[in-house]
């Protein structure tokens, strides 16, 4: 019963580090995009995470990056 609670408290933390990094937002993207329309082009990663970046950088209630 151990490895039960030690695979499931593992689970949960990797869904709050996904989560609290970003990573998990990407794939809340291309399930979005699926289920709206198959057929539609999904961005890569890359073009993901720059369109991302980009749109948060050039929003004026996100503030200003200094580095």
């Amino acid at each position: 019963m151990t490895g039960v609670r030690v695979r499931a408290a593992l689970a949960k933390a990797r869904f709050y580090v996904r989560e609290f990094s970003g990573e998990a937002a990407y794939d809340r993207y291309v399930a979005h995009t699926r289920s709206h329309d198959p057929a539609a082009e999904v961005l890569t990663r890359r073009a993901f995470e720059h369109a991302r970046t980009d749109a948060r950088e050039g929003d004026p209630r996100e503030g200003f990056r200094c580095c």
